[in-house]
């Protein structure tokens, strides 16, 4: 991929752009099979290597007539990446017309050196169908009416179907805060990934590149198929995605999941399909550890965020019964040391997803099964 911001020395994000892509896929296998040297790795898949990014987590600098979207340079200035590669290009259409309603709302950047001005990022996320959701995390609600008041530019030219308002009102580098406010009726985009219409809400995680995420899905499900368990629960279930590709067999399915949001929209989703599944909010490893010992499922999907499942899901896992685990991993680091803490349950295949072209980053699904 060809990039002017890397050439130009503006944006170094993608660190091992220069390096081949075949070399990218082959490096990361050395690296993850390292990690995980006693299991059986299957081909890697490959992505895109260019506007596979489904999502634009866009800093916003700049003034209110002249806003960039992009990242801020070493002294927190706005460097506008609006064009980067990674992006589909469905958000390179969409993320002009945001700075135009930017500016025709006036809405002042937040200045990261003085503290000062209301509009910290823009994040913009596309569904295969084209729909979009956008979203500005604000300061405070100063410019919401504004912001309604000129929505139009965006909706009127482009199919925005979800925007809202995400409030983060402290001067720290965590994204954004716990409340949003809607500024459209519907409040769901649904991304469609292997016939299943997923529903995301405004604060809802899904993975950034749509066409890995599929092969994702897929290639648990199929592992789920081979070993055919009458039950599954689906830990870390987000808005549901491993489990409704498993309940699509007419399993008996439980998905857990911290987020309420991420909850209620694989309820929709399941409402949709007639699936029959549980969603409980709450956190996963509580869940497990509180369960009734002579009513655990036979097969357990797991996908955590990088610090791993930890010692306590590891350890009930170990002594729970569970004859199969699907681990789908985004840290093979903390994975080998989650598996290290189950010796019973035994690594059987694993296989390399890239879902993160010109990075280090890597995702990889293994199924466990008991020895």
């Amino acid at each position: 991929m060809d990039c002017g911001y890397f050439d130009a020395g503006v944006c170094r994000s993608c660190h091992w752009l220069t390096t081949p892509y075949a070399v990218q896929l082959a490096r990361k296998q050395a690296a993850v099979a390292a990690m995980l040297p006693e299991v059986r790795w299957r081909e890697p898949v490959a992505s895109y290597e260019s506007g596979f990014r489904n999502k634009a987590k866009m800093v916003v600098g700049g003034t209110a007539a002249e806003p960039t979207l992009g990242i801020l340079d070493h002294d927190g200035r706005g460097v506008d990446l609006r064009e980067c590669g990674l992006h589909d290009p469905r958000l390179h259409d969409a993320l002009p017309l945001v700075a135009d309603l930017v500016r025709a709302a006036g809405v002042t950047p937040y200045a990261v050196p003085e503290r000062r001005g209301e509009l910290k990022h823009v994040i913009a996320t596309v569904a295969p169908s084209g729909d979009l959701m956008v979203r500005f995390v604000l300061r405070s609600s100063e410019a919401v009416p504004r912001l309604r008041k000129h929505l139009h530019l965006l909706t009127d030219a482009l199919p925005v179907v979800v925007a809202s308002v995400n409030l983060q009102p402290r001067h720290t580098a965590i994204l954004e805060g716990p409340d949003e406010i809607l500024l459209t009726e519907q409040e769901t985009l649904r991304m469609e990934v292997n016939g299943i219409g997923l529903h995301l809400r405004p604060q809802s995680f899904f993975q950034t590149n749509t066409e890995v995420a599929a092969r994702l899905y897929g290639e648990a499900s199929g592992l789920v198929d081979a070993v055919a368990p009458a039950s599954v629960w689906d830990l870390y279930c987000g808005v549901g995605g491993f489990g409704l590709h498993v309940a699509a067999a007419g399993r008996a399915v439980v998905g857990v999941e911290t987020s309420e949001q991420a909850i209620d929209s694989a309820r929709l989703t399941s409402a949709e399909r007639g699936a029959e599944a549980t969603w409980v909010a709450g956190d996963a490893t509580a869940f497990a550890l509180d369960s009734d010992p002579r009513h655990v499922p036979e097969l357990v999907v797991v996908n955590p965020p990088r610090r791993g499942i930890g010692p306590a899901l590891s350890a009930w896992l170990e002594a729970s019964g569970v004859r199969y685990v699907v681990y789908s991993s985004c840290n093979a680091r903390t994975l080998a040391a989650d598996l290290e803490r189950m010796p019973s349950l035994v690594p059987r295949s694993a296989r390399l997803l890239d879902m993160f072209p010109h990075t280090e980053h890597h995702e990889v699904l293994t199924l466990l099964s008991r020895a």
